[in-house]
């Protein structure tokens, strides 16, 4: 489908997804960001749902301005995924144990490393540009440095969740390896601390929603916190490329014979701003759950834990901003989910992956999701699908 226009205050709503299907909550806040001053376009994707101040799926472009709640206290939760040379005729019937050694690698929920992970040491991974961003944490938030431990710590950790790490297989039978987490405990402190700091401030009293607080352009907010965003983004990014490298050394390890090799590493943030430009006009761009789909760029769109999740490259559409959808979305918070389903129902719902299937883990389950099928075929004129993946194993913490 193409986009639908709704009114907006100062910029028109463009939803990739009919409005009906939107929950009442999550259109108040698509109307509420339409009245930011500041705002010069506004994209809905497919797997929009009610957020924090703004909704999960939306991509707001502002001028000399930006809201730390449209990014989201995930700062630079994303993507990555890579092809490997396995097939399924590689795999045993059994992948219980790569699952166990996938766990014992990588810490999963609150879980750590006990000591730094040395990047120069996973192939893939290396150490450009590592001495230099760990520099740059004596420049963040003086009210976060005490959490340097355990920002070292948690470097290349998964985290609990929506986070995972899979193995899939693609429609040719191909293997490749997935994963989604983001920056962390120290991500979304600076995260809350930055929101804190933008609602005390005069210019945004008078706003509709407090949760909308924004920085503007030429202030010492603005730039403490670009100075804190841009750097929690790289953490993000660092560690999803450390929990890859992890990954691919226990599947190299578990499929010695077959002496696995690995495609480039497709990553993508989908919680994050960009500098970008449209219609002659520098913009600040958040997107919050969307990824960017500019013409040629590779991206990752998964569903939940038993369903197919694609591969896709972007068709660079600007109605969008360039933007497509970071998933399948959720159709029910945790709690209703809790309420709805059982420990059986996860059971049937994920039938043929390994992973957990405990009450732990059953706001997680794929009914709490919308379909992702649909998701993708609202989005045709923003991605093409280069791959659809079906997961065998997914760890979770």
């Amino acid at each position: 489908m193409s986009y639908v226009e709704m009114p907006g205050a100062q910029v028109p709503i463009r939803m990739w997804t009919d409005p009906a299907s939107v929950e009442d909550v999550a259109m108040q806040q698509l109307r509420n960001v339409a009245t930011l001053p500041w705002i010069k376009g506004l994209a809905v994707m497919p797997d929009v749902h009610f957020g924090k101040g703004a909704t999960v799926g939306s991509v707001i472009a502002m001028h000399g301005a930006v809201c730390p709640a449209a990014v989201g206290v995930d700062i630079g939760c994303g993507m990555s995924a890579v092809k490997t040379s396995l097939t399924a005729n590689d795999l045993p019937g059994d992948l219980s144990r790569l699952r166990s050694r996938i766990e014992e690698a990588i810490p999963v929920g609150r879980g750590m490393h006990e000591e730094l992970v040395d990047p120069a040491s996973l192939p893939g991974v290396g150490a450009a540009g590592w001495d230099d961003f760990w520099t740059r944490f004596g420049g963040i938030a003086d009210e976060v440095k005490f959490r340097q431990q355990r920002a070292v710590r948690q470097m290349g950790t998964l985290g609990g969740g929506n986070h995972f790490i899979e193995f899939c297989l693609d429609e040719a039978d191909s293997v490749w390896l997935m994963l989604h987490s983001g920056s962390r405990n120290i991500g979304n402190e600076l995260a809350d601390h930055h929101i804190g700091i933008a609602q005390s401030l005069p210019h945004n009293q008078g706003l509709i929603d407090r949760d909308l607080a924004v920085f503007v352009a030429d202030t010492p907010q603005m730039a403490a916190y670009r100075n804190d965003l841009f750097w929690a983004q790289e953490y993000a990014k660092f560690n999803r490329a450390v929990m890859m490298g992890l990954f691919q050394d226990v599947v190299r390890k578990e499929f010695r014979k077959a002496k696995v090799t690995f495609d480039p590493v497709i990553s993508c943030h989908h919680n994050y701003v960009s500098e970008e430009r449209y219609d002659g006009m520098d913009l600040l761009v958040t997107r919050k759950g969307a990824i960017r789909a500019g013409s040629g760029e590779f991206g990752i769109i998964p569903g939940s834990m038993g369903t197919g999740s694609y591969i896709v490259k972007g068709l660079g559409n600007e109605k969008s901003f360039n933007s497509a959808s970071h998933g399948a979305g959720r159709r029910m918070s945790r709690m209703a989910a809790k309420r709805r389903f059982t420990t059986k129902d996860l059971e049937e719902q994920t039938r043929g992956v390994e992973c957990r299937k405990d009450s732990g883990v059953v706001d997680e389950i794929p009914g709490a999701y919308k379909p992702i099928e649909k998701v993708i075929d609202q989005q045709r004129d923003l991605v093409e699908v280069v791959a659809k993946l079906k997961q065998l194993v997914c760890v979770k913490g």
